[in-house]
């Protein structure tokens, strides 16, 4: 049971790997590696910004609510 499993993490991982360096292309491996934390920087940012925009929607929408409600009222 251990040895297909392990089997199968191996495989895993030389999938991974191989997606890996097609992505990467002939870009040298520490290029890449530089590429890859400020892309993942990116997204978080990105990911944060698109939470705080929402955050703001969301409060304006209730504030909106809330005056349409009081002048309906």
């Amino acid at each position: 049971m251990d040895s297909g499993r392990e089997t199968e993490r191996s495989e895993l991982h030389r999938t991974i790997w191989g997606i890996a360096n097609d992505l990467r292309g002939s870009v040298d491996g520490w290029n890449f590696k530089q590429y890859v934390p400020g892309m993942l920087f990116y997204h978080h940012i990105s990911k944060k910004l698109a939470m705080y925009i929402d955050q703001g929607e969301m409060k304006l929408r209730n504030k909106i609510g809330k005056i349409i409600s009081e002048l309906e009222g």
